[in-house]
C-alpha cells in the first residue's frame, strides 16, 4: 500500500451526535459542542483544499480496546442512556439516541490514527470528531465527554502497540483532568498540560507532577486568564519542546482543543490561529528531529469561525516541510517568567531543563 503522506480521519455519526436541549416545551437551547464546529472545520479545510490531507472514515473502536480505559460497566451504562433516548449525564453533558455510536467512532478514529502513523501509511494526522474526550473520567462522563479517546489511542499504543514511550501535549484552555488521572503512575506516558487556571475542571496545579512511577512524568502548566500567544508559545517552546528531547517519545499525541482562541467565550485567553500553528510547528519540528510521529485528536473549541481557521493552521503545520530545520534551530519566542519557573521547577525530574540555554525574554 503507497504510504499516504497526511490523514484526516472523520465519520458521519458526529454530526449525529445532537446535543441540543429542549427545556420543556420551551425554546431548544443550543448547547455550544455542537454538530456546528464540524461544518466549520470541514469549511475551513475545504477551502484550503485540505492542504493535501486524505479523509478517512473512523471505524468504530473495538470493546476490548475501550474498556482498557473505561470499565465496562461504564460503557455499558453510556450505551443505555443512549438506546433510552438520550438526556442529561450531567449539567453540562448530553447524550441522544445516536451519540454512543459517535463516541464509539470518536474513540476509534483516535485508535486508527495511531495504526496509520506507527505503520509509516500517515506522517502526520488530525481525528477530528465529536464528542470530546478528555475530561471523560474511566467511570464518568464529564464537561461534553464520554470517552477519553486521546487516553484510550495511548492506552492502545502501549498495549497493542508495544511503545514504551507515548507524549500527549494537551492545549486545550480547560486542564485534561482524565489523562492526567488515567496516567498519574506512569513513566511511560508523558503528560503535558498547558491551561487557564482558575477555571473548569479546577484542576491540573503546577504542582501536580504524579505519583509513584509517574512522578515528573505528569507535567501541568497552568496559565492565568488574559495569556495570549507570547506565553503559550513560550511554554511549547521552552518547557514542551526540550521535554520531549529529553523523554524521546516514540509517538505524540496533541490533545487540540481551541478553546484558548482570543475569540472563544468559554475562557479568557487570548491565543490567535497564528498561537496554534506556531506551537503545532514547534511540536511537529521537535518530532521530525526524533522520528516520531504526530497526531491531533479535536477536543474543544466553540468560536466557529476561529475553530476552523486554527485547525486549518494546525494541520497546515503539522505538514510543514521545514520541521527538522526550524525545530534545531534556537526558539524565536523569548522565555516568559512562567516559563522559567515551569523549567526551575521541572528540573528535578528533567536536568536537562536546567542544562538548555535560553534567551531571556
Amino acid at each position: 500500500m503507497l504510504a499516504m503522506a497526511y490523514v484526516f480521519l472523520e465519520h458521519p455519526t458526529s454530526l449525529e451526535h445532537d446535543t441540543a436541549m429542549h427545556p420543556g416545551q420551551g425554546a431548544i437551547t443550543m448547547h455550544p459542542e455542537q454538530p456546528s464546529r464540524l461544518v466549520a472545520i470541514e469549511r475551513a479545510l475545504a477551502e484550503r483544499d485540505w492542504l493535501g490531507f486524505e479523509r478517512l472514515r473512523s471505524p468504530a473502536v473495538e470493546r476490548s480496546v475501550l474498556t482498557a480505559v473505561h470499565p465496562e460497566r461504564y460503557v455499558a451504562s453510556i450505551e443505555r442512556a443512549c438506546a433510552a433516548g438520550g438526556g442529561l449525564l450531567d449539567a453540562d453533558t448530553v447524550v441522544s439516541e445516536r451519540s454512543f455510536e459517535a463516541a464509539l467512532h470518536a474513540a476509534g478514529g483516535a485508535v486508527r490514527m495511531v495504526d496509520l502513523l506507527l505503520d509509516g501509511e500517515a506522517s502526520a494526522a488530525f481525528s477530528s470528531h465529536r464528542p470530546p474526550g478528555h475530561h471523560a473520567l474511566p467511570s464518568q462522563a464529564m464537561g461534553f465527554c464520554l470517552f477519553n479517546n486521546i487516553a484510550v489511542a495511548a492506552r492502545y499504543a502501549l498495549d497493542a502497540r508495544h511503545l514504551e514511550r507515548v507524549m500527549i501535549l494537551d492545549w486545550d484552555v480547560h486542564h485534561g483532568n482524565s489523562t492526567n488521572q488515567v496516567f498519574h503512575a506512569s513513566n511511560q506516558v508523558l503528560f503535558i498540560s498547558i491551561h487557564q487556571s482558575p477555571l473548569f475542571p479546577g484542576t491540573g496545579p503546577a504542582y501536580d507532577v504524579g505519583e509513584g512511577e509517574g512522578r515528573g512524568f505528569t507535567v501541568n502548566l497552568p496559565v492565568p486568564p488574559g495569556s495570549g500567544d507570547e506565553v503559550w508559545l513560550s511554554l511549547v517552546e521552552h518547557v514542551v519542546v526540550p521535554l520531549a528531547h529529553a523523554f524521546e517519545p516514540q509517538l505524540m499525541l496533541v490533545s487540540a482543543g481551541y478553546d484558548a482562541h482570543r475569540d472563544d467565550l468559554l475562557a479568557d485567553c487570548t491565543v490567535t490561529e497564528e498561537g496554534f500553528a506556531a506551537m503545532a510547528h514547534a511540536a511537529s519540528g521537535a518530532c521530525r528531529s526524533l522520528a516520531a510521529p504526530v497526531g491531533g485528536v479535536l477536543e474543544g473549541g466553540y468560536a466557529l469561525g476561529a475553530l476552523g481557521r486554527s485547525v486549518a493552521a494546525t494541520l497546515q503545520a503539522f505538514s510543514a516541510p521545514d520541521g527538522v530545520a526550524d525545530s534545531a534551530r534556537a526558539p524565536e519566542t523569548g522565555v516568559a517568567p512562567i516559563a522559567r519557573e515551569a523549567r526551575d521547577r521541572l528540573a528535578e525530574w528533567w536536568p536537562q531543563l536546567r542544562q538548555r540555554t535560553v534567551r531571556q525574554g
